[in-house]
């Protein structure tokens, strides 16, 4: 298990901010517009404000992992995954993560991520609308540039993988790096249910997140997920499931159905449209 705290200074810099400019409208053609660089200036003076009452902290463990089927073993741990399931027409196909671990007949062990990063403010809201708003938006993104920072470390000494990687911030936001980090929540790792799995491997608590019923993570501006290495790993979207594989992936996540619908809805419902 390993711990890091950082800075508002340290991780500014990994912050992506086209994804900042996103949560308050702006297209990526108007980034650079009066409007767009005064909100910037804004956020670089409120971010100066912020320092010392931020706490920003990750959490990473590597874990000998195998895949089988679509669940990993992850240090013994089952994390049950989702698979493509909508038919193709371009020949690909249908992708799960496990997809990209070593498999369990191989009988050697790979190496997977599991990471947690989150950002709690010390301070008491303004009574100003935007500086809240402000703040919110900034603590989103200090939640995913603490990650990246993280994760940079990672690649090159802590795992090491990728000891020679050479990349420009620019390059790092591109996702220019080997290896990818799905997040809990999007397309390729939709089930946020498997927070209580990642709680179990990291305990959160260490870096102050705690857990809805629901599997939603408080700090708001929190992020978790894995980390995979392998050169051909890429992100997709799990798309539209079946009522065969949710009900396979209840038994596998050892869920009701009736449950495993409440967190795979979006998933389902593509499906009817």
């Amino acid at each position: 298990m390993n711990r890091f705290t950082y800075s508002v200074q340290e991780v500014t810099p990994y912050i992506n901010w086209i994804y900042f400019f996103h949560a308050w409208g702006f297209k990526p053609t108007a980034i650079h517009t009066p409007e767009a660089e005064e909100l910037r200036a804004d956020a670089l003076t409120q971010l100066n404000r912020l320092e010392g009452q931020l706490r920003i902290q990750s959490l990473c463990r590597l874990c000998q992992a195998y895949a089988k089927g679509d669940d990993l073993l992850l240090d013994g741990t089952v994390f049950p995954l989702l698979r493509q399931q909508m038919p193709r027409t371009d020949g690909e196909p249908h992708l799960c993560l496990s997809d990209f671990v070593r498999p369990f007949t191989s009988g050697k062990p790979d190496t997977v991520g599991v990471f947690a990063s989150s950002v709690s403010n010390a301070s008491k809201p303004s009574d100003d609308p935007y500086r809240n708003l402000l703040t919110q938006t900034l603590t989103d993104r200090l939640a995913e540039a603490a990650t990246e920072k993280m994760h940079q470390y990672v690649r090159r000494t802590l795992w090491g993988y990728a000891p020679d990687e050479k990349l420009d911030i620019p390059s790092l936001l591109t996702e220019k790096f080997q290896g990818i980090r799905p997040a809990v929540g999007y397309p390729s790792l939709p089930d946020q249910s498997v927070n209580f799995l990642i709680d179990h491997l990291l305990n959160l608590k260490q870096i102050g997140i705690t857990l809805t019923e629901n599997g939603a993570m408080h700090p708001a501006s929190s992020v978790s997920g894995l980390m995979l290495s392998h050169p051909a790993a890429r992100y997709f979207a799990i798309g539209p499931i079946g009522r065969d594989q949710l009900e396979d992936y209840a038994r596998r996540r050892g869920m009701p159905v009736e449950q495993m619908e409440k967190f795979l809805g979006a998933n389902l419902k593509k499906q009817s449209n």
